[in-house]
């Protein structure tokens, strides 16, 4: 054993004895919490030392044991809301100190940890924060919490299929948002190598969750990379605070009125586990299963990936369509250059017979050949031949050749894609508790499932997983923790590489293009017009086409989706689209608040982590087939605040450092007021930070993509110099057009090729500077207003460019990620009221978001409707044992950008209610209700598959 091991292992014991002694002298009380009409107990219920950070909640029973280092004589705060809270005279350790709460209109009382690291007031926040909390979720008028974050304030989704939807805030919304951060009981659950965030696929069964935090905007100076968009915390259940089984089952249906496919069922089944002995040892257990077909992407529109534009024309319409949703039509040539280059195969194979070659002839070797008296003789092969007679006519007879791109006839996704949807996810949890307020915690997350996912093109994850385990020390001052994520694709693949190579695979690209123009030019040449020789062309052409459903297609279809992409050899006719991808994260990290340490005179917190990035694909994503791939990240952070004036005012500050294997360090601080202009009523203002590192694909990724037709590199140096492109420099898309112009003419141009510079760094972190002023207030005890005004400016915007390297005459494709030159703003505001009018909760807000002005050359991807409106109305019980609550959402249109798509989305409305009846005598709940009831069919990014409406009925034991 290591002499730092052994060292930190005595640390890390003399830490934990010290903090056990402190905990020794602490003050203990317990008691049950009840309600004054009903006699019921209350979970849930805030347990807190007036005026500091300690507290905890009751469990399920309405029970709580709570130990603070506060010295007696102090005050006890019970508080719920919806109750008039009770303040409890504390001495010293008691027992049985039971209470009875009131219920009445309360708002503005929730707990909340993540907007400073520590437990405060919701109205007291620093910053903007969303809650959502276990009562909230059991009566939501939506399938699932996740669903339901869409009714926050600011927040939108996007939804990619009916198992995977991305968050965003404040703009620059993405598939797959690796701008906005998402946390499981503290675990990052990005995956590491796909570098999508999974979302609720592994995360938390309804049924376990405890609390949704979500923080709009920078976080970076408490969280780390990422987050520019936001952070959001997930927070499951204590299974000391809430015992017992609970199980929900849930029947529905999809896809009414859909011509895409027939009504479908939709079942889904959720249990929760839980068991405490002697408030010392706890265990649960959940497991969650969903079965449905899964929403259609079948927008078919015609499209210019390239120019990220539309053009007229359908596939009977334009020879070079190319279908959003149709896959293996991105593989396009132009005509004449096909017809060159088939004549220049029968000039170099004519040149070497003729010479008796052992080798191709040079281009010094034609170009002598030519000169001499063979060049008549070459002329006339050429031009009788039949093998290259069409071409040397379509060339050199006026009109009858077009300079124009055809390409390959492709699938659509219902063909290539499964859309049988599953999702199992399953945790466990072992905890002890070694005192009051001290616990350690094992727990497991693991999730598997089949379902579709856009980011640069639609991938279909089939029995894709992902394990998190984590290993807690924690107490009311401190945590120590260390968890891993464990991804793998299983047999998941790239839709457009299947649907290219389906093609390649029934007929390669170079036997198919020359068809196609020779067929062409002879349909021409026969008196037919232009549209009709196109569709004799792509006639003749495709004869031996594998048509979806039959058996050469299914086999083929098999055999590439089961073939990893790094198994594809072209000249061998072995075609693979499957990524094998089994990368590893790791992250250690710890924090202490010494707030009760330093008696409660300034708030201080430090915190610092370690994470290791263990990127391994076999060489199907990075350039990883015979190097393995780490990247090491580590950070700290601290922040210390301090009230003022009477606690009228309070101001925070933080930082934090960051560095990674491939970048500078980076410091990200933030400054925070609040200040009290009334009882329950604080105006915040703000300055934070933030950035991102590039993503790891965008970094290491090596992956040849469309055929074979273009390679995405990552950003490093080491990746550009791989390629020698930084030496032989490539030319930009625009001027690489302009010269296949010239050339179709006639008279190629090399002039027109412009260089395109890499800079030396290569692509670095993305920055953000949010200045944000907000104010929440109670205006009594029935109405609560949260508004906000934001401004960001944004640098070094991660993006990516097309180039073309010329080697030795070839010329080869590249995508690689790039920083965005200039600084982009945004801004935006939001306002959100809660009511209760009698027994009803009426609640709405609305947000508004814009973008600045754009750099030159910037592709706007701000991809946020510039206004939302929520509206919900609901009562817990309207008659006895009946409630209800019903959401309506609003958006405007917006214009969507990304690398797979970019087009209008529309706006749209949708309405979510449900009713529930609640049978106290076998403690269960039955509920009605639906999604989008009103089946008014809507898409949220450019791309992705409509939805529709979901209706359902479940039941609920224990909820």
């Amino acid at each position: 054993m290591s002499k730092t091991f052994t060292k930190a292992i005595f640390t890390f014991l003399l830490f934990f004895v010290a903090v056990s002694a402190a905990q020794a002298q602490n003050v203990v009380i317990s008691g049950t919490v009840t309600d004054k009409l009903t006699k019921e107990p209350i979970p849930g219920v805030g347990i807190t030392v007036k005026g500091t950070t300690s507290g905890t909640a009751t469990d399920n029973a309405g029970k709580y044991n709570f130990s603070t280092s506060q010295k007696a004589p102090f005050t006890l705060v019970i508080s719920y809301l919806g109750y008039i809270s009770v303040e409890k005279q504390i001495t010293g350790n008691t027992s049985n100190l039971d209470v009875e709460l009131e219920q009445t209109a309360l708002l503005g009382q929730e707990v909340v940890i993540s907007a400073s690291r520590t437990p405060e007031r919701i109205l007291e926040s620093p910053v903007s924060v969303e809650r959502m909390g276990a009562t909230a979720i059991k009566e939501i008028a939506a399938p699932s919490f996740y669903d339901a974050l869409n009714n926050m304030k600011g927040v939108e989704i996007s939804t990619q299929s009916l198992t995977f939807k991305s968050i965003n805030t404040r703009g620059f919304n993405s598939n797959g948002n690796t701008r906005f951060n998402q946390y499981v009981d503290g675990m990052d659950n990005q995956a590491p190598g796909l570098n999508f965030s999974v979302g609720n696929i592994v995360g938390v069964n309804d049924l376990d969750v405890d609390n949704v935090e979500l923080l709009p905007g920078a976080s970076s100076a408490l969280y780390g990379a990422g987050g520019i968009s936001g952070t959001m915390l997930v927070t499951s259940k204590n299974p000391f605070d809430y015992q017992g089984a609970s199980f929900q089952f849930r029947k529905g249906i999809n896809h009414v009125n859909d011509d895409a496919t027939s009504r479908q069922p939709v079942n889904q089944l959720d249990v929760r586990l839980a068991k405490a002995w002697n408030n010392r040892f706890a265990v649960k257990a959940t497991f969650s299963f969903i079965q449905a077909e899964d929403w259609h992407a079948n927008n078919f529109s015609n499209f210019d990936r390239a120019a990220r534009q539309f053009k007229p024309g359908d596939r009977s319409s334009d020879p070079n369509y190319d279908g959003i949703n149709s896959y293996g039509d991105e593989v396009s040539q132009n005509m004449r250059n096909v017809a060159q280059a088939v004549l220049n195969a029968g000039t170099s194979g004519f040149v070497k017979t003729a010479l008796g070659l052992p080798t191709d002839p040079t281009a010094a070797q034609i170009a002598a050949f030519k000169a001499g008296p063979g060049a008549p003789i070459l002329a006339n092969f050429l031009s009788t031949d039949p093998r290259f007679r069409p071409f040397t006519a379509g060339l050199n007879t006026p009109g009858l050749l077009p300079d124009q791109n055809v390409s390959r006839t492709g699938y659509e996704e219902a063909n290539l894609v499964d859309y049988k949807t599953q999702s199992l996810k399953t945790s466990g949890a072992l905890h002890y508790r070694f005192t009051p307020t001290i616990e350690a915690i094992a727990q497991a997350n693991w999730g598997t499932g089949t379902s579709v996912y856009t980011g640069s093109d639609r991938y279909s994850l089939r029995n894709f997983s992902i394990g998190q385990y984590k290993l807690e020390l924690k107490g009311q001052d401190f945590f120590l923790k260390g968890y891993t994520t464990q991804e793998r694709s299983g047999d998941s693949y790239i839709s457009s590489i299947l649907g290219s190579y389906i093609n390649e695979k029934s007929k390669p690209s170079k036997d198919w293009f020359p068809q196609y123009v020779g067929n062409y030019v002879g349909a021409r040449s026969l008196g037919a017009n232009d549209a009709a020789a196109h569709a004799a062309a792509r006639a003749a052409a495709n004869q031996g086409r594998f048509e979806p459903g039959s058996a050469q297609y299914e086999a083929a279809k098999q055999q590439i989706m089961n073939t990893t992409i790094a198994s594809t050899d072209f000249n061998k006719g072995i075609y693979g689209a499957k990524f094998n991808d089994k990368t590893n994260l790791y992250h250690y990290e710890g924090m202490y608040n010494l707030t009760n340490a330093l008696n409660n005179v300034v708030e201080f917190q430090v915190g610092a982590s370690y994470r290791i990035y263990q990127l391994r694909s076999g060489g199907t994503i990075f350039n990883d087939l015979n190097d393995k791939i780490d990247i090491n990240e580590y950070g700290a952070f601290g922040q210390l605040g301090k009230k003022f004036f009477n606690d009228k005012v309070k101001l925070t500050v933080s930082g934090r450092y960051d560095k990674s294997t491939n970048f500078e360090g980076r410091f990200t601080p933030r400054v925070t007021g609040v200040f009290t202009v009334a009882p329950n009523n604080n105006i915040r203002l703000s300055y934070q930070t933030g950035y991102r590192n590039p993503t790891t694909q965008n970094q290491y990724i090596d992956l040849s993509v469309g055929g074979g037709s273009q390679r995405l590199i990552g950003g490093l140096p080491e990746s550009l110099n791989n390629y020698s492109l930084y030496t032989n420099k490539p030319f930009t898309d625009v001027s690489y057009r302009a010269f296949l112009a010239s050339a179709s003419a006639g008279t190629p141009n090399p002039a027109l090729l412009q260089a395109y510079n890499f800079d030396p760094k290569g692509v670095l972190p993305e920055s953000v500077q949010a200045y944000e002023v907000g104010y929440k207030g109670l205006l009594g005890p029935k109405f609560l207003i949260d508004a906000y005004a934001y401004y960001n400016r944004y640098k070094n915007f991660i993006t990516s460019v097309d180039v073309y390297q010329n080697n030795s005459g070839t010329f080869t494709k590249f995508g690689v990620p790039v920083n965005a030159t200039g600084e982009v703003k945004a801004y935006g505001a939001a306002l959100g009221i809660d009511y209760l009018l009698g027994k009803f909760n009426v609640s709405g807000n609305v947000s508004y978001n814009e973008i600045g002005d754009l750099p030159a050359g910037y592709i706007n991807d701000f991809n946020t409707p510039k206004y939302r409106y929520n509206l919900g109305f609901g009562n817990k019980e309207i008659f006895k044992n009946v409630g209800f609550n019903v959401a309506w959402r609003w958006q405007d249109k917006f214009y969507w950008n990304s690398s797979f798509a970019s087009g209008d989305v529309p706006a749209y409305s949708t309405l979510d209610a449900q009713i529930n009846l609640k049978v106290p005598s076998v403690n269960s709940m039955i509920k009605i209700g639906g999604s989008n009831v009103l089946n008014k069919y809507y898409f949220t990014s450019y791309g992705n598959p409509s939805v529709g409406a979901l209706y359902y009925v479940s039941y609920t034991f224990n909820p």
